[in-house]
């Protein structure tokens, strides 16, 4: 279901939402919600990351525990797996203060199997879930419009539409089953990922031809040879901006995971492989805290030998 023409209004009281993890895409969701009213309390690792939050009106809280507690929707968007458990069901996890009836959203990119682990986990808590990837950036994910890849209950769908609807604009409702969230945003991230090594390494061939990079760039964005991603990541390579929105860290484990994901299904993914090992000798060279634009720079050099 995508709700991108069917606003739902905030209903009242408006629920307290916690984010755990306010990075890129949290605190940029934090700063939506801010905007939007919202009581917004904020855990990260990160003192300064949630300096930022608490600028926005936020409230900080020391451990995820406590930020659970004065909670009703918990949104999760650390950077893995290892990383949610810990902030879920860790000494000080949020899943210990959490009541029932409460509820919680996956947001972080990570293997099926673990999202069924841990909505097993909520669920015999009597916690609501929400298997949430999301997809779009910061910027999206500040103005509302990024996509949300939902997985959950309708009932809990229901109960927390407004929410939802304020975080996205593209809501797209997958059914009930735990990890078919996860799921989609690893086939999405493997095309990504593709997208971006194919035309990082065609725009590559281009500057090892002589052609005028900016001038080429524009004929593929108006060409058969266009996708998102190498619009949005080569505009800011040829600029030479490679400020972290995602690193490159993180399109070399979405690679992967959806490699592991196609082969516990029996899948052969031959050119999903060649595009994560792009993503893979980009972390080997020590660019993983770079932005994902990066492989534009490592195929070029690999151009000119």
């Amino acid at each position: 279901m995508n709700t991108e023409h069917s606003p739902i209004p905030v209903a009242w009281p408006i629920p307290r939402v916690g984010i755990i993890g306010v990075g890129n895409m949290g605190g940029a969701m934090a700063a939506r919600l801010l905007s939007q009213d919202y009581l917004v309390a904020v855990h990260d690792i990160d003192a300064q990351r949630e300096a930022q939050a608490v600028a926005l009106g936020a409230m900080a809280c020391p451990t995820p525990a406590g930020l659970a507690a004065s909670s009703d929707v918990v949104i999760v968007a650390v950077v893995d797996a290892a990383q949610t458990e810990a902030v879920l069901f860790g000494p000080h996890g949020a899943a210990h203060a959490l009541p029932p009836g409460s509820a919680v959203m996956l947001c972080p990119t990570i293997a099926p199997a673990d999202t069924e682990r841990f909505v097993r986990e909520l669920a015999s808590r009597g916690i609501g879930w929400f298997d949430a990837p999301m997809s779009g950036g910061p910027e999206r994910a500040r103005d509302g419009s990024m996509s949300l890849m939902l997985a959950c209950e309708h009932a809990t769908l229901d109960r927390h539409r407004a929410l939802v609807e304020t975080l996205s604009s593209k809501v797209f409702h997958l059914g009930e089953r735990p990890g078919d969230g996860a799921r989609t945003k690893l086939v999405n991230n493997l095309l990504a990922g593709i997208n971006l090594a194919g035309a990082a390494e065609a725009l590559a061939l281009a500057s090892r031809m002589g052609l005028n990079l900016p001038r080429t760039l524009a004929v593929i964005e108006q060409s058969s040879g266009q996708s998102w991603i190498g619009s949005d990541r080569l505009r800011r390579a040829l600029q030479g901006d490679y400020l972290p929105r995602a690193h490159a860290s993180l399109l070399n484990k979405d690679t992967h995971l959806a490699l592991g994901m196609a082969h516990a299904a029996g899948a052969d993914t031959p050119i999903g492989e060649q595009a994560a090992a792009v993503f893979a000798q980009a972390c080997e060279r020590g660019l993983a805290g770079m932005d994902d634009a990066i492989v534009f720079e490592l195929l070029r050099r690999r151009e000119r030998g």
